[in-house]
């Protein structure tokens, strides 16, 4: 039996740095007995189907590694399953605002749900006018100027949540958990 799985690499094809080509990868996934891969604009987002026995986290380095073989260098790798990404939109307190344009809208993946003591440290943050609301191993962001000009970053998160974290903007997250309907 198998489960269909959603990947999102982070920091490959930005400013010509981590180069891998779509194609490339949809066959990377193809030689680790993935069926039915797709990919997503040019970020890394990867639409597939594997064994339902293996958990996400275990499907993630096993990515990681085949990339690391491959390419010779490391991409931090975060893996859903398509209910779990379904949950994470359903969960996102901000689209419940009217007011609030959807174009703002991001999520950021954890590898892990943070431990206590690291929430507790970024609770009383205030980055106004962008927000953020942490439930489970997804960070909601409304960041009303630009995602590109906020503190909260990929790297903010990690530092201070000490898990592996990488955003996509709300548009994408909707287009994976469509293709991951369709397959």
């Amino acid at each position: 039996m198998t489960t269909t799985y959603i990947s999102i690499l982070r920091g490959i094809n930005v400013s010509g740095q981590k180069k891998i080509l779509m194609a490339d990868l949809k066959v990377l996934y193809e030689t680790l007995k993935f069926t039915d891969v797709t990919t997503y604009i040019q970020s890394g987002n990867v639409v597939f189907r594997a064994d339902k026995k293996t958990a996400g986290a275990d499907l993630a380095r096993k990515i990681e590694q085949a990339i690391s073989k491959k390419y010779k260098f490391d991409v931090p790798v975060i893996v859903r399953t398509a209910d779990e990404m379904k949950k994470a939109m359903a969960s996102n307190p901000f689209v419940k605002d009217k007011k609030i344009d959807v174009d703002k809208l991001h999520v950021t993946f954890l590898s892990d749900a943070p431990e206590e003591i690291n929430l507790e440290s970024i609770k009383k943050i205030d980055f106004s006018p962008d927000q953020f609301v942490i439930i489970d191993k997804e960070v909601f962001l409304h960041c009303p100027q630009s995602y590109g000009e906020t503190k909260l970053s990929n790297k903010f998160f990690e530092s201070r949540l000490k898990v592996t974290a990488t955003t996509r903007n709300w548009k994408t997250v909707h287009t994976l958990v469509d293709m991951a309907g369709k397959i």
